[in-house]
């Protein structure tokens, strides 16, 4: 299968359920080509990804559908702060974006075991991202929850030019419910 198979346009198929999971080891390589596709988020490279599956794969969200991943959340939390779980790449397949899937990836990233107890969301956005701005605002509004910008990375610590990402920090919030992980979830065409 090429890549532009993988990313066509198949709002005439009809939809599969999407299955949310913690990723594990063998989900690296499809992070990896996930964030590619998706075109939108910095590369990293593919231990990157794989050391993330691998070590964080508790704290990271896959989304499949007909045995893709379509979607992830890949996060952290940060050794210093333990009820923090912090949201380092939100990806969405181009064909599924403007369906809600990335308000969805970040309710169920949050149910997961080892993130529905953390107290707060942080995630650093750059100020021309208005796309993850707003995914970020609307996932504090619907939890009842502040969301605070502060300087955080900025553009004089990258080694090129980047423009800075201040840190959005999300809550307090409540436990999350129960995971609706390792199963079925509502599809999205």
């Amino acid at each position: 299968m090429t890549r532009s198979d993988r990313t066509s346009d198949t709002s005439h198929a009809p939809s599969s359920p999407l299955r949310f999971r913690s990723a594990v080891p063998t989900d690296g390589t499809a992070l990896w080509r996930l964030v590619q596709a998706a075109g939108t988020l910095e590369l990293n490279s593919a231990y990157c990804y794989l050391l993330f599956a691998t070590d964080f794969g508790s704290t990271c969200l896959v989304a499949e559908q007909d045995g893709e991943t379509v979607g992830a959340v890949i996060g952290y939390h940060p050794p210093q702060q333990p009820q923090t779980a912090f949201v380092w790449q939100v990806a969405v397949l181009p064909r599924l974006r403007g369906k809600g899937l990335g308000a969805q990836l970040l309710g169920q990233w949050r149910a997961l075991p080892a993130n529905r107890d953390c107290r707060w969301v942080t995630a650093t956005v750059a100020e021309g991202n208005l796309a993850s701005q707003a995914l970020f605002r609307r996932f504090a509004a619907t939890h009842q929850a502040a969301c605070e910008a502060t300087p955080h990375f900025t553009a004089d610590l990258f080694p090129g030019e980047h423009p800075p990402e201040p840190l959005l920090r999300i809550g307090p919030l409540e436990r999350a419910l129960a995971p609706e992980t390792d199963r079925v979830a509502t599809a999205i065409a």
